[in-house]
């Protein structure tokens, strides 16, 4: 019996071809893997509704996608989903860099505490997808899933998007004012529009293997560099639920795809790794590394989020990941948009900081690749030499890049950022995401500093607050005597004093140590907000 249960989804018949009310949504998601769900749930939490439309009819088959990292659990706990998660996801921030079969050294991904979550966890997309669709079920006035439906056809105008759809009912037509293309790295839509990534397809290949087992490996990241077991290549090792293992092992630019993924292949393989216990293959994948993107992600009233706008290799736990701070990024906006609270230039703001964003991914991603896979010559010394110089020194330590982790990127240079002019000296700046801190409520309740954000905007104070009105649209959180406690220092280590303007999506976009009013007014109008009237 598989470890997962692939229940399919029933169909519905879509009121268009049933005789219902046809539907004009203002948001049309096309995809729904963890990125078009998301996006459907931080819609509806706005009030926005979506059809969500989708092709197939079961989540995800494997794991593909497991490593969530801290940054994307705070988006997913904002969404409802990431208690479920963490419940289920095997949950880790130690990982082991070997060579051969020598320990070389091993890094802590939280050394500080005052986090509401961990470093990363691990936990199957299939898993993720299944929590995101029963969160959706929480909307049904707001998010209408619609499975095996294919689409087909697309135009736009400057009022809006027209999609065909093909079900196996017949063919309808759908309006909404924006589409959102969630339909991954093969994506039918960029097809559509004669869009092609710009980038880098580098020939490596590697093997993905899911192994169900019983074995007494730690919750932690393994990697090897020319390991015993699988001499000249590298692999890598990981704990997920359920008692599965993913393995990832180097073959080579000439290996053959399809011989390589048949059992006859694999099971030998894994046999070198984990000994003698007896095991299963649950999925098994082929892959090669891609670092590309859309040269912009904003096409008119066509918005490309996820895999269907950039791609990276899966070394690093970056596309998944980068996806969801895509939908973090671009649905406050869009719900501003929607609710006419911002014009539709704001959307200039999701190309230029998502596009920072995965460039940035992919910068890594490729430096990875070209650490983990040298070419002959100076590429192999260096990374041989700084392999040499990992096992004593701290410095070299840093140069070895076994797919650099994913972390928040940040914002400084956004155009939606005020000038700092706070003269604080803490790491909180404009553009940055809020760090979590423990605090308690004024009756004492404990709690944390970013289940207190997120949403919508909020005017943070540490210290004493606002004096005064503040403008429609924005709410105040006061730290400090008559508001919330900070229980363990942490607010005051981070954030120190004075008045933080945050985003809806949790990043800074202001800061001062005295209040105000004109500055936090026009901090609101460099966001992109019109209604600044103060209530």
């Amino acid at each position: 019996m598989a470890p997962y249960d692939y229940a399919p989804i029933e169909y519905v018949t879509p009121p268009e071809l049933s005789g219902g009310t046809p539907k004009e949504a203002p948001v049309l998601i096309v995809g729904a893997g963890p990125i078009g769900l998301a996006a459907a749930v931080d819609l509806a939490l706005s009030g926005v509704a979506t059809v969500l439309v989708d092709d197939n009819n079961v989540v995800s088959v494997g794991s593909r996608a497991i490593c969530w990292a801290k940054r994307s659990l705070e988006i997913l706990d904002r969404l409802g989903v990431a208690d479920r998660m963490l419940a289920k996801g095997v949950t880790w921030k130690l990982g082991r860099i070997y060579r051969r079969a020598r320990e070389i050294y091993q890094f802590d991904l939280l050394p500080e505490e005052g986090h509401k979550f961990p470093a990363f966890i691990n936990l199957q997309q299939y898993y993720m997808e299944q929590y995101l669709i029963e969160r959706c079920r929480d909307f049904p006035g707001l998010i209408d899933l619609r499975f095996k439906n294919r689409l087909v056809g697309l135009s736009q105008d400057e009022t809006g998007v027209t999609a065909e759809l093909e079900t196996e009912d017949g063919r309808y037509q759908l309006k909404a004012a924006y589409l959102l293309a969630c339909d991954g790295a093969r994506s039918l839509i960029r097809q559509q529009l004669g869009l092609e990534f710009g980038g880098t397809v580098f020939e490596e290949r590697f093997l993905i293997a899911d192994v169900v087992m019983d074995a007494d490996f730690p919750s932690e990241r393994w990697f090897w560099f020319n390991p015993d077991f699988h001499p000249g290549q590298s692999a890598l090792l990981h704990k997920q639920p359920d008692n599965i293992y993913r393995i990832d092992l180097q073959l080579g630019p000439d290996a053959d795809a399809e011989a390589e993924r048949q059992p006859e292949k694999v099971i030998p393989r894994i046999e070198k790794i984990v000994g003698e216990r007896p095991f299963k293959l649950d999925w098994v994948s082929v892959y090669s590394f891609q670092c590309r993107r859309l040269e912009k992600f904003v096409h008119d009233r066509v918005i490309f989020a996820g895999d269907s706008a950039h791609i990276v290799s899966p070394f690093g736990a970056r596309g998944g990941n980068g996806g969801l701070h895509d939908v973090d990024n671009l649905c406050w906006k869009l719900a501003a948009i929607v609710k006419q609270e911002a014009g539709p230039d704001l959307l200039a703001s999701y190309d230029e900081e998502r596009i920072h964003g995965a460039d940035e991914n992919i910068r890594n991603s490729s430096w990875s690749t070209r650490f983990m896979s040298p070419e002959p010559g100076a590429e192999t010394w260096f990374r041989d030499a700084t392999l040499d110089l990992a096992e004593r020194f701290g410095f070299a330590r840093r140069l070895v890049n076994p797919g650099r982790l994913s972390v928040p990127c940040s914002l400084s240079d956004s155009a939606l950022n005020s000038a700092d002019q706070s003269g604080l000296a803490t790491p909180m700046v404009p553009g940055s995401p809020c760090a979590d801190a423990p605090i308690a409520s004024p009756q004492g309740a404990e709690g944390w500093l970013l289940n207190q954000l997120g949403g919508r905007f909020v005017l943070l104070s540490l210290g004493q607050a606002w004096p005064g009105a503040l403008p429609a649209g924005v709410e105040p959180l006061l730290i400090g005597e008559g508001g919330w406690q900070d229980t363990g220092g942490f607010v005051a280590a981070r954030y120190g004093n004075g008045h933080y303007l945050i985003r809806p999506d949790q990043h800074i976009a202001a800061r001062w140590q005295e209040a105000d009013a004109d500055a936090l007014r026009a901090a609101l109008q460099k966001a992109g907000i019109r209604q600044t009237e103060m209530v």
